[in-house]
């Protein structure tokens, strides 16, 4: 058994992520801080990342859930303007440039969208 085995975590059932629609918020442990996480679906995967502007590192939603722009195409940062690449976390316009998101991994099984955790993102313990 190793220091550090990988959990995968239920999050929510695969219709609650809708193309370029509402992101599924969930809580992580990030580097020892609790920090939010979103989960969405792009080109019909679903795509994960800490809610955490690579500019500065604040959430990003303008209401809660609401990452896209209007067209689906782009995830945005409310604050700084930072567009994101949705299927990579890149930035591609705003003061963060060439920065990208903290990705998380996810899976999709039957119907049900699963997170991994990893050394650096755990599970928040209640």
């Amino acid at each position: 058994m190793t220091a550090f085995e990988e959990e995968v975590i239920a999050l929510c059932v695969s219709t609650e992520l809708q193309e370029g629609g509402l992101a599924v918020g969930f809580d992580v442990v990030y580097a020892g801080q609790r920090c939010r996480a979103f989960a969405v679906r792009f080109q019909g995967q679903p795509q994960a990342y800490l809610n955490r502007c690579a500019h500065v590192p604040m959430e990003m939603d303008y209401q809660e859930g609401r990452f896209f722009d209007d067209s689906g195409r782009w995830l945005l940062c409310a604050t700084h303007g930072a567009v994101y690449e949705p299927g990579t976390g890149r930035c591609i316009e705003g003061p963060c440039r060439g920065a990208s998101l903290v990705k998380i991994a996810v899976s999709e099984v039957e119907g049900r969208v699963r997170w991994h955790t990893a050394p650096h993102m755990q599970p928040v313990e209640f």
